[in-house]
């Protein structure tokens, strides 16, 4: 005969059933995502998903706020924060609260977006003129604190770290980078876009860069910028917005589902300061170009892919690819044409505003991609190209109309996405008569390298003697450039590094530095590549 099995045994299993079946009950409660196989890892009952390469998404509940990222502007804050995905029973409310009079006070609730899992406070009427303690408080216990730094306006050297191409194909840490640009102390970072490679699962890549890099920005300002392989897409000409049918793309628009474009779009720049477009584009796609003061530097920050024109089905066909023109005999005109964008009537008129105004001493351009066609060979040595149509040396006139906006505004031009450091000071109907330009290395550059290397491998006119090929030179489009310095991935690090810039608010002067990935500059005696630093006067701008 069986003995009956003791009561608390029989009281534990009802305990366990019942508990098991209601949050079996509770894990079926979730919002639908607006779009399917993208975003897998954070969406849905995201918690069934195998685990991922890309990052951990089922953390201790009590490190759920994976970080912050802020600005502040004209009296504003604007402070984005970042979780990891959340099971249904837990709370879509997150808190801000800064530490005055010895104690913490929560001056904002927000709701949790939980298509990418983030959340946006915007406080107005904020005091600049003073650094506070924050802390972002969801639940019971999960906490992440930072420091809001007072504006550098006293300050007679501004400094901005620029960094770009955070390739997936190093999914280690980022601690070296960390390490020198905390040494530096900059008063902001620049991420100038490709923070993600993982195409189809934006917020887990996001999340694992967030931790790569979060103590830069965790106790000072940062802009970060998406570029192509952030919205899924291995080039971008957005033509304002609308559908692209093909996956590259090169027909124009945005290839992925709008929301997913939007949700990318949102946990990147919703904390940068209010557009200064705030009307929807085609599928209801937004623009976050826009300015940011940090002490008496003005910078611009433009979307130079999302109006541009894709080639495909616009301009004669020069390649097997679309965008790609192999044949150095064709003729440059006849692919700038009249009807083609570039940055478009909507930025033209920012820039042109923005350029006038005189509240600050020093103004730059801050954009994902340079102005010209600045190397020769893509991806290996092997593959020479003529012209890149990803490039912004296409289509001519809308490149000669944005150099000169940025030149009559008297700024410099910052940003990333080439894979190859260089300086380059921009020719528009002369040569030396643009501004100045520094494309700043890939954070990762053992994807897609680039070199810059002339076919007859000769110096250009005005050559200096810090590398073999500077000079004046014409780039695939007949645009005029004059090379100033450039680092090849067989340089140090591979190519891969970071830039640095220095405002010298007294002497009008601009250095461009440029660090590899692997110096210590805790230590002395560290050199930047070769070619660096690179200092620019620059000229006096008539009111």
């Amino acid at each position: 005969m069986l003995k009956p099995f003791p009561i608390f045994i029989i009281l534990f299993l009802q305990i366990f059933l019942f508990t098991s079946s209601c949050k079996s009950k509770k894990s079926t409660k979730y919002i639908q995502a607006p779009f399917s196989n993208l975003d897998t890892l954070s969406t849905n009952d995201w918690w069934n998903r195998k685990t991922s390469q890309i990052i951990e998404m089922k953390v201790p509940r009590d490190q759920v706020i994976a970080f912050g990222i802020y600005t502040t502007s004209n009296n504003t804050l604007k402070l984005s924060a970042q979780l990891y995905p959340l099971y249904p029973e837990e709370s879509r409310f997150i808190k801000l609260a800064i530490y005055q009079e010895k104690e913490w006070r929560v001056i904002q609730t927000q709701k949790i977006n939980e298509i990418g899992w983030s959340a946006l406070f915007r406080i107005e009427n904020w005091d600049m003129n003073k650094g506070v303690k924050y802390k972002l408080m969801h639940g019971e216990n999960a906490t992440y604190e930072g420091f809001i730094r007072k504006d550098p306006i006293s300050k007679k050297e501004i400094t901005l770290a620029a960094l770009s191409c955070n390739s997936n194909k190093d999914r280690g840490d980022r601690n070296k980078y960390v390490r020198n640009i905390s040494a530096l102390d900059p008063d902001l970072i620049f991420f100038a876009g490709d923070q993600s490679y993982d195409h189809k699962e934006h917020t887990a890549a996001w999340l694992k860069f967030g931790i790569q890099f979060r103590e830069l920005f965790r106790n000072r300002p940062c802009v970060t910028i998406p570029d192509d392989h952030d919205i899924g897409q291995g080039n971008l000409w957005g033509e304002g917005g609308k559908k692209s049918l093909i996956r590259q793309g090169n027909d124009g628009g945005y290839f992925y589902h709008p929301e997913y474009v939007k949700m990318v779009e949102r946990a990147q720049t919703s904390h940068l300061p209010d557009p200064y477009h705030k009307e929807p584009l085609q599928q209801g796609i937004t623009t976050y170009f826009t300015n940011l003061k940090i002490g008496e530097v003005d910078f611009a920050i433009i979307e130079d892919r999302k109006f541009k024109s894709g080639p495909n089905g616009k301009i004669p066909n020069q390649g097997p690819r679309p965008d790609h023109i192999n044949d150095p005999n064709y003729n440059p005109e006849s692919i700038n044409l009249p009807e083609l964008v570039l940055l478009g009537d909507l930025q033209h008129d920012f820039l042109a505003k923005w350029g006038k105004n005189k509240e600050t001493k020093m103004k730059a351009v801050l954009s994902a991609t340079g102005f010209c066609g600045g190397a020769h060979l893509h991806g290996k040595l092997s593959n020479r190209l003529h012209a890149d149509l990803d490039s912004n040396g296409w289509p001519q006139h809308g490149r000669k109309t944005a150099l000169s906006l940025i030149r009559d505004a008297g700024a410099v031009h910052i940003a990333g996405d080439q894979h190859l450091p260089t300086v380059i000071h921009h020719g528009i109907d002369e040569f030396d008569d643009g501004p100045w330009a520094f494309v700043v290395p890939a954070i990762v550059n053992n994807y897609y390298s680039r070199w810059w290397w002339p076919e007859d491998e000769k110096p250009g006119e005005n050559f200096n003697d810090n590398l073999p090929w500077t000079g004046r030179y014409l780039d695939g489009f007949n645009n005029k450039i004059n090379m100033r310095a450039y680092a090849n991935p067989d340089s140090k690090s591979n190519g891969a590094g970071f830039g640095f810039i220095r405002f010298n608010i007294l002497d009008n002067q601009v250095t461009f530095e440029c660090w590899p990935r692997n110096v210590d500059l805790t230590k002395d005696g560290e050199e930047q590549f070769k070619g660096w630093p690179v200092k620019v006067k620059l000229k006096e701008v008539d009111d």
